[in-house]
């Protein structure tokens, strides 16, 4: 699978643009729509592009340290996680980048993911789970698969992606709590007193808006970002390695694993090799959660690496409907 990573490392950058463009509309629209409807004040519009503009700036210089104070991840010792290390530098030198920062996360579950601005300010951490579960050989497919995010510069864009996620989620219950709890329900008494309004109104809009849609709006955005990139850093990590099995071991061991990354949220579940939100119980949950889903099935995944290795195609657990770690009882006969 022959790929111009130097045309989708240009094609990346300029996608990172027009996300923070993106981004900084949304915060604007966001931070505006809530002041006007908790001030009522027109002029409130010039202090939200300040708020935006200083929130853009921040979420990409800072998104890095953000999203790994979110995962609970910590520094992983040298000597302590010396494997980890080996195998980080033995990817980076195979992908001819500087050595990341290598971070920890304490949880039993297996996964692993990469963020930062560049190559320069990369990081890459690791779930003790992943360690303990994993063998050499498909743990440096998946240091290899979060390598490719950092060659490709998918990391800035998940990154960014991330950050935005979560500046909307804080706002929103921010004016939910100013709204419930602060000065507007006496407001709203008072105008209700008098047979409602216009100020009645753009509280109903701006409650919907920002409680609703604008963090629909930020699912979609991440969503949008993210998903075709984990194929393609999939078959990045063959390139590196030179050994389609280790990712795709990995990865049926990742869909054979039941265990959820505890410390973790929306905003930052599409950074994972394997998103947490792929575990939702239950058919209307599932498909509610296809339409923001970062990632492709799993078993697509593995399938296209299988192809590679000209082996035949995989059957999830999920797709047959049991688990394998926990296939519950057989189905009952039913009686004549």
């Amino acid at each position: 699978m022959s790929t111009d990573f130097i045309e989708l490392q240009k094609k990346n950058k300029r996608t990172t643009r027009w996300l923070l463009l993106a981004s900084f509309l949304l915060v604007f629209v966001v931070s505006f729509v809530a002041g006007l409807a908790l001030t009522g004040f027109l002029g409130f519009g010039i202090f939200a592009l300040v708020i935006s503009g200083a929130i853009t700036f921040f979420q990409y210089r800072k998104s890095s340290s953000l999203a790994l104070r979110a995962t609970g991840a910590i520094p992983a010792d040298p000597d302590e996680y010396a494997q980890l290390h080996n195998l980080v530098e033995e990817m980076a030198l195979s992908s001819g980048l500087p050595k990341p920062d290598v971070y920890i996360v304490i949880d039993p579950a297996p996964n692993a993911f990469a963020t930062g601005r560049d190559p320069e300010n990369a990081a890459v951490a690791a779930t003790t789970g992943l360690l303990e579960k994993l063998d050499r050989n498909e743990l440096q497919g998946v240091i290899a698969h979060e390598m490719a995010h950092i060659r490709n510069y998918d990391i800035r864009v998940m990154t960014v992606a991330a950050a935005t996620a979560g500046a909307v989620a804080i706002m929103a219950d921010l004016f939910w709590r100013i709204a419930f709890f602060g000065g507007m329900g006496s407001r709203n008494r008072s105008s209700s007193n008098r047979g409602g309004g216009p100020q009645a109104i753009i509280v109903l809009v701006a409650f919907l808006f920002v409680t609703v849609l604008a963090p629909l709006a930020a699912a979609l955005l991440k969503a949008a970002v993210s998903r075709s990139r984990e194929e393609l850093a999939d078959a990045t990590a063959v390139e590196l390695t030179r050994n389609p099995s280790g990712i795709r071991m990995a990865l049926e061991k990742l869909d054979r694993d039941v265990t959820v990354v505890r410390k973790t949220s929306h905003a930052t579940s599409h950074l994972w090799i394997e998103s947490p939100d792929d575990h939702v119980k239950g058919h209307r949950g599932k498909r509610m959660n296809d339409m923001f889903n970062t990632h492709p099935p799993l078993s697509e995944r593995i399938n296209l690496l299988r192809k590679m290795e000209g082996l035949p195609p995989y059957v999830s657990s999920q797709e047959s409907g049991r688990d394998s770690q926990n296939p519950g009882p057989p189905p009952r006969r039913r009686k004549r």
